[in-house]
């Protein structure tokens, strides 16, 4: 795009994203030279910091825009006002944009932050400039959201609670802790500049940098390195293929706190109908991922359709003992919960589940031995 092409550019975005980078990176290191920092101001910094990115990242993200489970109205509260603090526009605004992204995904023409328009581009650019100005007329894409008071709410009063918050929240600490100017720098500023930028990592830099283990259909890629910047989104290849699932890291070794605040919150009745991805359906997705890898490293070789057949034969293999061993689980777990089958009726399946779960992992093991080859 010319130039002269180029939309409008939105000074009022222009000027904030300016201000506050310069105000966090010149003017809040000096004073805390001249005047110091106490550890008041390093504890607010990290609570407010983290109540912005949680509010966008359990609510805005995996509440709003992607359904993944529902919360009580308390909760949706908090992460309105959480919202309007972190300055990311409102939940309904960010969600039909999201929505768009999710819908047309490296589109240039359609994917509001698209990755393929580059870092700067998907990052902070798309926001300088009127690119979407013909988008949010209705909000026809976030019908469900307009029936939820809360969000709405939040959409009319956007501009009150984010000068109530920005500066009023700061303030108040500022007074508490006699010192304002130290107060609105940290909380204010830095805390605003860190929720921006690591929260524009997930549409730059998480769709840049990192492995695609379960589909390489879109630019998303998982990080672990981002996920601790990111609250847990940084596991975005997972995410745009399984948009439904209120985890984003699904192992319990992969740092996801926005997965542990809703699941955390369900064990408080503040959230219920967490929606899960099926084992199944995230194993077989790895599977393709690393069968269409070793298909594309293996076509120049002289044997390469000797070799296409056998790792197709070994994928079908495993997709089979997938799929039976899942049904089964299934079967046990209802035999379970109705108590239909008889204790030695149970034991056969249990015998039958070990066995199969026996061979399952000898077929994983041949199928990752295989992969590995040609990955």
């Amino acid at each position: 795009m010319s130039p002269k092409q180029k939309p409008p550019l939105i000074w009022v975005n222009v000027l904030l994203f300016l201000t506050s980078f310069a105000l966090a990176v010149l003017v809040a290191p000096w004073y805390g030279f001249e005047f110091g920092y106490s550890m008041e101001h390093w504890i607010w910094l990290a609570i407010t910091y983290s109540f912005c990115n949680l509010s966008i990242t359990a609510g805005y993200h995996r509440l709003w825009s992607h359904k993944t489970y529902e919360a009580h109205w308390s909760l949706r509260l908090l992460f309105a006002i959480g919202g309007a603090f972190a300055l990311q526009n409102s939940a309904l605004h960010w969600s039909s944009d999201h929505r768009v992204h999710h819908k047309h995904v490296d589109n240039n023409d359609k994917d509001p932050y698209s990755a393929k328009q580059g870092f700067w581009y998907s990052h902070i650019g798309w926001m300088l400039r009127n690119y979407n100005q013909n988008t949010y007329t209705d909000y026809e894409n976030c019908r469900d959201l307009q029936k939820d008071k809360i969000v709405m709410w939040q959409h009319k009063h956007y501009l009150a609670l984010t000068l109530a918050t920005n500066i009023g929240i700061p303030l108040a600490l500022g007074i508490i802790y006699q010192d304002i100017v130290g107060m609105l720098l940290m909380v204010g500023i830095v805390r605003l500049v860190l929720s921006h930028h690591s929260t524009f990592f997930i549409n730059s830099l998480a769709h840049i940098w990192g492995s695609q283990p379960y589909t390489d259909k879109n630019t998303a890629r998982d990080n672990a390195v981002l996920a601790v910047f990111t609250f847990g989104e940084g596991y975005h290849n997972y995410h745009h293929i399984f948009e439904n699932d209120y985890r984003n890291g699904i192992y319990w070794w992969q740092y996801d706190p926005t997965k542990w605040l809703i699941k955390s919150c369900s064990w408080l009745g503040l959230a219920h109908k967490l929606r899960v991805t099926p084992k199944f359906k995230v194993e077989k997705a790895k599977a393709k991922k690393a069968l269409t890898t070793a298909t594309n490293n293996i076509r120049m070789l002289p044997n390469a359709k000797y070799l296409n057949d056998a790792l197709n034969a070994e994928f079908e293999a495993l997709m089979s003992k997938l799929s039976d061993y899942y049904e089964l689980k299934k079967q046990l777990v209802e035999a379970k919960k109705s108590d239909l089958a008889k204790k030695y009726e149970r034991s056969v399946l249990l015998m039958r589940y070990q066995q199969l779960k026996q061979e399952l992992d000898n077929q994983r093991r041949s199928w990752n031995t295989l992969v590995a080859q040609y990955a």
